[in-house]
């Protein structure tokens, strides 16, 4: 069986060495540490690991660039930002260039693995205190970005609710049973509303549903 590979990208030593022993510790073969950013779209584009790991702000290209850049190189790369910094304005950057989840440093290790895990199988993964500042900066838009009414237009009825109780905090299997389907039917349904949105996962159709008034947080 092929284990999961990982890519970290931090410019601290310390940093890097202790998340590589966690990952490691867990069974994930950690193929390169990068001190920064540029160093990091390299490998990623040589190595093509499952998840990246990845700092937001290093010297040279910071995280958001090297997040864009890795997608880029190697499109099939899950990236996880894990950072210190947890304020609004740099958890939007990290997920608008495409990260499927977003991590404060002071989370526990088993938690961490569990996130990595968690993106690679498709879901958004956020630290507790990123989720209550990330509703918070929904909650303060007064003007959708996109016009509510050209989201539904896009969806199925089905796929409307699904987006909704997904906004509710439900998982793919409560959802299933909320809605009275196999959960393969709601990953089904999910994949749709990625595609006819466009977005990556779960989180940024969280992100773009609140945006375009589709659903509230309040």
């Amino acid at each position: 069986m092929t284990s999961t590979t990982a890519l970290i990208a931090d410019d601290d030593p310390l940093v890097r060495r202790a998340l590589a022993v966690f990952l490691t510790t867990a069974g994930i073969e950690v193929v390169e540490e990068s001190p920064d950013g540029a160093h990091a779209i390299a490998a990623a584009r040589r190595l093509r690991p499952d998840v990246a790991l990845v700092d937001v702000q290093m010297p040279g290209v910071d995280g958001v660039a090297a997040t864009a850049g890795i997608i880029e190189h190697s499109p099939d790369t899950k990236v996880l930002a894990i950072t210190t910094f947890g304020s609004i304005e740099s958890i939007m950057p990290m997920l608008r260039a495409g990260a499927s989840g977003y991590l404060l440093k002071d989370t526990d290790p088993e938690d961490i693995v569990a996130a990595v895990h968690g993106v690679l199988a498709g879901n958004g993964v956020l630290s507790p205190r990123v989720t209550t500042r990330l509703i918070a900066s929904i909650r303060e838009v007064s003007t959708p970005a996109v016009e509510p009414l050209a989201e539904f237009e896009v969806l199925s009825d089905r796929e409307i609710e699904v987006v909704r109780l997904l906004a509710a905090g439900l998982s793919n299997a409560e959802i299933a049973l909320e809605m009275h389907v196999s959960e393969g039917t709601v990953k089904a349904h999910l994949g749709n509303i990625i595609a006819k949105w466009g977005v990556r996962d779960r989180v940024q159709v969280l992100i773009r549903a609140a945006r375009s008034g589709l659903v509230s947080f309040t």
